[in-house]
């Protein structure tokens, strides 16, 4: 008797693109059409825009981190794992589970929307004395360790000790960044209150950028509004600078500045996921090389969305391709599922066009810098936007609750700065997160496959 499977469809990636992509297969495919599977290290979405709220005990974990399990309705099949590599000729993606065993998941059609990681430089120190902004854990972690810092400060009796745990430094002028300093600081700010011993003053922050302003994306006027935000704060900024080394105790700045500190943050920028690398493929800045309908040239089934691909902006047309922002994420991935579906039944494919609906930056309180449509807008207009924004892009009913509920508690009884201390014994960094060696190379990928199809014959 033949038996007659359904055609394998294999997201990878619980980001914006990969849930919205999962969302609508569910939505338009019938039960019978097709197997939907997909590959995330955690099941829960998670809204990478309001991490530094989090990271300030503005926002808990948990109100951003949208459960992919809570209806059960979805009929996804969900590994809890990560993707180390794709044999594109094998139509075979390798998994690394979470009991750490390898696996080959076959698939027939492949969304790619393994996100992006952290980009670092070949800077002395920094991966190992960094900490980043990329994950819920990281921002977990430094609301605690910013947090220790302060009480540490408190009990140290060495003055020189003291004043270095009560210096930041934030590395990036995009908007995570800038919304981290601006969050920490205030957070920082409020907790120094409740420590008389402290002299207010000895708590500094610093924001620096290797660019020549800040978040050029918004246009010099609401720029420069955010920057005056900022130094208002006293925030030092510093544009046209970096890191020149990174050590244990103190930061040294390419302009030959040596800041005593014990908390570096890096957010200066991101990369392509290393999966990508994993392809015979080729790519565009690290980012996968696709066509405007996201379909990788010469390969049938495969898919790209993300922040891992290079997906043409015909918006804006010159050969530009879509940032790697939540909005194109979304919106791509809701094309890109109109597109497997399209590729499952016969149909024409569409290319994927979008135009930005604007962009907004949450400085914390009543601050803010949105360009709604082309709008500039600052303070509480803007942060009206900007706040309304992030609930109605956050997925479920039950997430714009918590959201909104801790915006409230938060702004009424403000933060009691406790710390939960669940790493405090074990210092982690950048490169403790990210897990950026876990991913095969092209050729251990095509011999693993090759030796599991030898085992199977």
């Amino acid at each position: 008797m033949n038996t007659v499977t359904r055609p394998r469809i294999l997201v990878v990636g619980a980001g914006f693109a990969g849930v919205d992509c999962v969302r609508r297969l569910e939505r338009r495919l019938s039960p019978h059409e097709a197997d939907v599977t997909l590959v995330a290290p955690f099941a829960y979405q998670l809204y990478l825009p309001l991490l530094p709220q989090v990271a300030s005990g503005v926002l808990t974990p948990q109100s951003i981190a949208v459960s992919l399990r809570r209806s059960q309705k979805y009929r996804t099949r969900i590994i809890p794992g990560g993707a180390i590599g794709v044999d594109l000729r094998a139509k075979v993606c390798v998994i690394r589970t979470i009991t750490d065993r390898i696996v080959n998941e076959p698939y027939d059609y492949i969304v790619l929307a393994p996100g992006s990681i952290t980009r670092t430089f070949d800077i002395p120190g920094l991966t190992d004395h960094a900490f980043g902004m990329k994950t819920l854990a990281e921002a977990a972690y430094i609301r605690d360790h910013v947090i220790s810092q302060l009480d540490l400060a408190d009990a140290s009796e060495d003055p020189a000790e003291r004043a270095s745990r009560l210096q930041f430094v934030v590395v990036g002028g995009g908007y995570a960044g800038t919304e981290t300093a601006a969050c920490l600081q205030r957070l920082t700010h409020a907790a120094v209150r409740r420590y008389p011993r402290l002299d207010p003053a000895l708590i500094k922050w610093h924001l620096i950028d290797i660019a020549p302003k800040l978040m050029p994306e918004l246009g010099d006027k609401l720029g420069r509004s955010a920057l005056e935000v900022l130094r208002r704060r006293g925030i030092e900024v510093s544009l046209g600078v970096s890191v020149a080394k990174a050590g244990e105790e103190e930061v040294t700045f390419t302009d030959g500045r040596v800041v005593p500190t014990r908390t570096l943050i890096w957010t200066a920028g991101v990369v392509a996921s290393p999966l990508i690398a994993t392809l015979d493929a080729e790519t565009v800045k690290g980012r996968l090389a696709v066509n405007a309908d996201m379909c990788l040239p010469g390969h049938d089934g495969v898919f790209a969305v993300g922040d891992s691909a290079a997906v043409p902006d015909l918006a804006k047309g010159d050969g530009a391709v879509c940032p790697p922002t939540a909005q194109h994420a979304s919106r791509q991935g809701k094309a890109v599922a109109e597109n497997v579906i399209a590729a499952l039944r016969g149909r024409p494919m569409r290319p994927y066009e979008h135009k930005d609906l604007g962009l907004v930056v949450d400085l914390g309180g009543s601050d803010a810098v949105s360009k709604p449509l082309g709008v500039e807008l600052h303070g509480v207009p803007a942060q009206a936007v900007a706040r309304g924004y992030h609930l109605a892009a956050l997925r479920t009913n039950v997430a714009k609750t918590r959201v909104a509920t801790n915006w409230l508690l938060n702004a009424v009884a403000g933060d009691d700065f406790v710390r939960t201390g669940f790493q405090a014994r074990k210092p982690a960094k950048l490169k403790d997160f990210e897990y950026t060696d876990a991913y095969l190379t092209k050729e251990q990928v095509r011999e693993h496959v090759e030796k599991a199809r030898s085992r199977a014959l």
